[in-house]
C-alpha cells in the first residue's frame, strides 16, 4: 500500500498547496487539507473528528473549511466551520463536490482536490471577504492521516 504522504506526487502536492495560498488570498477563510488511505467509518464522522483534532473550530470567524479524501476508499467529503453554515445556503458546497467527484471519479484526485479549492475560495470570499488584518490562524500544510 502507498504510504498517506506519497498519494500525490511532489508536482501535485505544489499544486494543491498554490491552490490553498491563492484561495485563501481572496478570502479571510482558513482552508486545510487532509489525507488517508483509508476511511473505515461515515465519511462524514471521520472528518468531523479530524475537523476538531485539527483545531479547525477555533478560528475567529469559525470559517474554517476542512477537505477530507480517503484516497483507496474514494471517499471524501468538505466539512465548514458554523460561521460558514451559519450564513450560507444548505446547498453551499453541493457544486465543488460534483465538480470534485467528476475529477475523482476519473482517477485525477489532485486536479480534483485542486479545483475544489478554487472554487471554495472563490465562493467564501462572497461571505468572507479577505480583510487587511487577515492572520493565516492555520497551518496550509497538508496534513495526512497513518492508514
Amino acid at each position: 500500500m502507498i504510504k498517506t504522504e506519497n498519494i500525490f506526487n511532489q508536482d501535485e502536492k505544489n499544486s494543491i498547496l498554490e491552490a490553498l495560498r491563492s484561495a485563501e488570498k481572496d478570502t479571510s477563510g482558513e482552508i486545510r487539507v487532509h489525507l488517508e488511505n483509508r476511511c473505515s467509518e461515515d465519511v462524514l464522522d471521520r472528518a468531523s473528528h479530524l475537523f476538531e483534532k485539527l483545531n479547525m473550530h477555533k478560528t475567529e470567524k469559525r470559517n474554517g473549511v476542512l477537505f477530507y479524501l480517503a484516497v483507496r476508499d474514494r471517499k471524501f467529503a468538505i466539512l465548514g466551520d458554523a460561521g460558514i453554515n451559519a450564513v450560507t445556503p444548505d446547498d453551499f458546497w453541493d457544486s465543488i463536490k460534483n465538480e470534485m467527484a467528476s475529477a475523482f471519479q476519473d482517477g485525477k484526485f489532485a486536479e480534483g482536490l485542486t479545483k475544489g479549492i478554487e472554487m471554495a475560495g472563490k465562493a467564501l470570499h462572497n461571505y468572507f471577504p479577505y480583510q487587511s488584518d487577515d492572520v493565516n490562524e492555520l497551518s496550509d500544510e497538508l496534513s495526512f492521516g497513518k492508514n
